[in-house]
Formats: structure tokens, C-alpha cells, sequence
């Protein structure tokens, strides 16, 4: 086994598909096709899976890929150790987030990072909470942002992004100040379950308030535009909210819920050195 044989295997688990992992690499599908088929060979072992549905890991391939992760990690290690002496700076960083959040805050920090680091390329997987938990986890990405609770990764918090009560313009509602949970009961509520509904469900409990749940909506658009459709109320991240809304109001809860957001690792220690040097990018950015 040779490192660009392990290269294009991963290449291939993480696009899915011969074709574009031929592309991103600079091999045709058949050149592809023989490295991983002589990769197989050599290990005496399947590692894929192909069908009409696409590529897939076997049970052999789940079980080896974190160590190949980690195999290429290190090697990515070595070379920037190599040319950090040599006074360059080279690699990649593969992080991990979630959609309200690359919107607002990923092109300002890609934006300072290129600005300082211009030969670093900096990959972008996007995700819910859980996702990019599980890609920490595997390796899959570097680094990533996600906010509390998290388990078994290392936390570094950022910033705090308050949640609202969202309804549309002429609802009973909208007048008020602010909402606490009783003003609920009753009504049709949208949960957003894209991370933050665990939030909400506890501060419901702990006030012995069960909302009536009429759609469980993973995606924030999709949220908004069945409030603005008077299908209901919800609760969502500040972050997820329009900076123009229409149709729809926002309005704080009483008492305040908030989710904390930070940058999630295995551990610090072990990130690569560009890794860390994001890692500060992002620190100054929000903590100064």
C-alpha cells in the first residue's frame, strides 16, 4: 500500500463517486478504478461497495478508514512541520458547520485566514450538530463549530446566540414585548430540529409546558416560510433569522434562552499546525 493509493480511497469515500475524486486529484475514472482495485488487492480485502445507488463502505472499509484518516493526517503533519522550516506555509484544513452559522460568520474568517495564510485551502463540510460531531469523530473534518451539549471532543466557546419566539405579522401575539412559555399553550408550534430543539424541549419541561407540536422541520428556511404561511409559531437562534425579515416577527423569550457556540476538536493538542493557526483566527475574531 502506497499513500496516493490511500489518497484516492478517500477521495472516493468522501465524494462518492469515482468521477469526482478522478477530478479533484487529477486521475481519469479508470485510473481511479486500478488504484483502488490494486489497493483492495493488496490488502486481500474488499473496500467498496458499488452499485446503482453509488459507492459504499464494506463492514472491512468502515473498519480500516479511521486508520487511514489518521495515516494521512500525520503524513499532512509531516509536510507542514517540512515547510514551516523551509519558511512556507502549505496544506489544507477540512472543517465542519452548520448552515446559520456558515452563513454568517464562515466568508468573514475564510476571508482573514486567506488573507495571512493565502496557500492553505480551506474545505467546508455542512452539516447538523450531530453530523459534525460524528465527522470529528471519524476524521472527516478537522475542526468544526457547533454549540452545547457536546461529548467527548474538546470545546472552546465563542459566543452566545439568543433564541426567539418567530410568529407572522398580524398574529395575537406579535404586539407584545416579549413571550414567555405560557403564551405557547395552545398554540400551533413548528419545531426546528436542527440542533437547538433539545434547548427547547427542556426549558418546556422544566415549566411543565407540552407545546403542541404541529410539524417537525429540519431546515431553517423552510421553518420561517411555514411561519410567514401562518401554519403555526416557533422558537429559533437569532443566527437563523433574516437580517430583513417579512411576514414574520421575532420576539425575545422571557426569560432569556440562548445556545453557547464554540469550535469543536478531538483534542487541540493533536491539530495539525495550520489547523491551530485557524483555530487563532477564529479566537481573535470573537474573543480578541
Amino acid at each position: 500500500m502506497n499513500f496516493f493509493q490511500l489518497e484516492v480511497f478517500l477521495h472516493v469515500v468522501e465524494h462518492g463517486s469515482f468521477t469526482k475524486a478522478g477530478d479533484r486529484i487529477g486521475l481519469t475514472q479508470s485510473g481511479v478504478s486500478h488504484n483502488i482495485t490494486a489497493l483492495e488487492t493488496e490488502l486481500g480485502v474488499t473496500l467498496l461497495k458499488r452499485d446503482r445507488k453509488g459507492i459504499t463502505l464494506t463492514t472491512a472499509g468502515e473498519q480500516v478508514i479511521p486508520h487511514m484518516r489518521a495515516i494521512a493526517a500525520n503524513l499532512a503533519h509531516i509536510e507542514q512541520k517540512i515547510a514551516a522550516v523551509n519558511g512556507m506555509e502549505i496544506g489544507k484544513i477540512t472543517i465542519g458547520s452548520f448552515p446559520s452559522f456558515t452563513a454568517r460568520f464562515i466568508p468573514k474568517l475564510f476571508s482573514i485566514f486567506k488573507e495571512k495564510y493565502p496557500n492553505i485551502d480551506l474545505l467546508i463540510h455542512e452539516g447538523g450538530y450531530e453530523e459534525i460531531l460524528t465527522w470529528i469523530e471519524e476524521g472527516t473534518v478537522d475542526i468544526g463549530f457547533a454549540a452545547k451539549p457536546v461529548k467527548n471532543v474538546e470545546f472552546i466557546p465563542l459566543l452566545n446566540d439568543p433564541l426567539s419566539a418567530v410568529v407572522y405579522e398580524d398574529h395575537p401575539l406579535s404586539g407584545k414585548i416579549s413571550l414567555n412559555l405560557e403564551d405557547f399553550v395552545d398554540q400551533p408550534f413548528i419545531m426546528l430540529r436542527s440542533g437547538c430543539e433539545t434547548l427547547i424541549e427542556d426549558r418546556f419541561l422544566e415549566a411543565k409546558i407540552k407545546p403542541n407540536i404541529s410539524y417537525d422541520i429540519k431546515d431553517n428556511q423552510t421553518v420561517l416560510s411555514m411561519v410567514a404561511g401562518k401554519l403555526g409559531i416557533t422558537i429559533m437562534p437569532d443566527l437563523a433569522l433574516p437580517e430583513k425579515p417579512e411576514c414574520i416577527k421575532s420576539l425575545p423569550l422571557n426569560p432569556e434562552l440562548s445556545r453557547e457556540i464554540g469550535l469543536v476538536m478531538k483534542t487541540a493538542k493533536h491539530l495539525s499546525p495550520v489547523a491551530k493557526e485557524f483555530t487563532k483566527v477564529v479566537q481573535g475574531h470573537f474573543i480578541g
